[in-house]
């Protein structure tokens, strides 16, 4: 009973209290960032449609213009590039006699437009006069060495010491000459004012002329004159109001015709004109061997009293030998004309040939 009452006792004791289940806690995952693309490539960006337009729009543009035709003056000119070339003749199978830079002054002459140009090269030139300071070419054997002065009727410059060069202008007797450096029987001298050559019209540039601003006609006040009224008698004791003078209405001034500025005449250019006719001559003299070794010919026609050739001599016939009329005086006629190469070389195709005389003069050496 007492063991009962003991366990009785112990089991109506509470027990402790069952504390509360843990709350479960949600773990939540951090968020996450969005990775960025870390490449240093660029983002391409398409062009506009409107860049594209324009771009393609530019291109013909820059075409037409460089198509774009130029019309030149004879008068002052300034170059409008770096640097140009100065050629023997219009067209670049011409030879570089000089040169000039952007904003030398120049010269023009004429303009000249190929009928026919090359592709790729201009179709317009300009017919300039050389600056100073280039040099040209003339043959020693025509030069008086005294005096230093033209010893012929006329004298070729040349862009080279050689009759192969072009022509660049042409020395009157008795010129003086600014002798510079001797080469074989050429001569390099100073360019005469006169000298010319040719370069593309496109690299030059002319100042549009102003036209000049028309004047304002001055009109001068005409001065008013005093008019004198002459009151009337009264004709009854009260005098009448004296009538108002009438105002001075100024004459309307004369017309004056309008100013007209006159411009400048258009530019005279040249064109490529047909060959002209066939030149038959007759001249007499006595024959020699051609001296220069680029002569056309190897035999020519010479005046014994000066020893100025004539003509240089060429026949199409087989059966005329010159090598037999040398140093004998003839009189010999046919075709007078210029060779292809040497542009100024008087060559005359026989036709008839004269012997006057076998006991020749010696002949005078120019």
């Amino acid at each position: 009973m007492l063991a009962t009452s003991a366990v009785a006792q112990v089991n109506t004791n509470k027990l402790p209290e069952i504390p509360p289940p843990a709350t479960a806690v949600t773990l939540t995952a951090p968020a996450v960032a969005p990775v960025e693309n870390k490449t240093n490539a660029p983002v391409k960006k398409s062009a506009p449609a409107k860049a594209k337009k324009k771009a393609a729009a530019k291109a013909p543009a820059a075409a037409a213009e460089k198509k774009a035709p130029v019309t030149l003056v004879p008068g002052p000119a300034t170059v409008a590039v770096d640097n140009i070339n100065l050629r023997g003749q219009a067209g670049l199978k011409g030879e570089v006699v000089g040169h000039a830079k952007k904003g030398d002054a120049i010269t023009v002459v004429s303009q000249i437009n190929l009928d026919k140009a090359k592709a790729g090269e201009p179709a317009q030139w300009a017919k300039v006069l050389i600056p100073s300071g280039t040099k040209v070419w003339v043959n020693s054997r025509f030069i008086d060495t005294t005096n230093k002065t033209v010893a012929v009727k006329k004298l070729n410059l040349r862009g080279g010491p050689g009759e192969n060069y072009s022509v660049l202008g042409i020395l009157e007797k008795g010129a003086p000459i600014a002798e510079v450096v001797s080469k074989g029987d050429w001569t390099q001298i100073e360019a005469p004012t006169n000298a010319f050559a040719f370069v593309a019209a496109s690299l030059l540039k002319q100042e549009a002329p102003v036209a000049p601003a028309a004047v304002a006609p001055v009109v001068q006040p005409i001065p008013a004159t005093a008019s004198t009224v002459t009151e009337p008698q009264p004709i009854v004791p009260t005098p009448p109001a004296a009538p108002a003078a009438e105002p001075n209405i100024p004459a309307p001034a004369p017309a004056i015709a309008p100013v007209i500025p006159v411009l400048p005449a258009p530019a005279v250019i040249e064109t490529n004109l047909p060959p002209p006719p066939p030149r038959v001559v007759t001249h007499e003299g006595l024959v020699r061997s051609s001296v220069s070794p680029v002569a056309p010919t190897y035999f020519e026609l010479y005046d014994p009293a000066t020893g100025t050739a004539i003509n240089y001599l060429f026949t199409t016939s087989t059966n005329l030998n010159l090598s037999r009329y040398n140093g004998l005086r003839i009189v010999a006629t046919g075709e007078e004309g210029m060779d292809s190469r040497w542009k100024d070389t008087p060559v005359l195709t026989i036709q008839k040939i004269y012997v006057l005389s076998t006991n020749a003069p010696s002949a005078k050496k120019p």
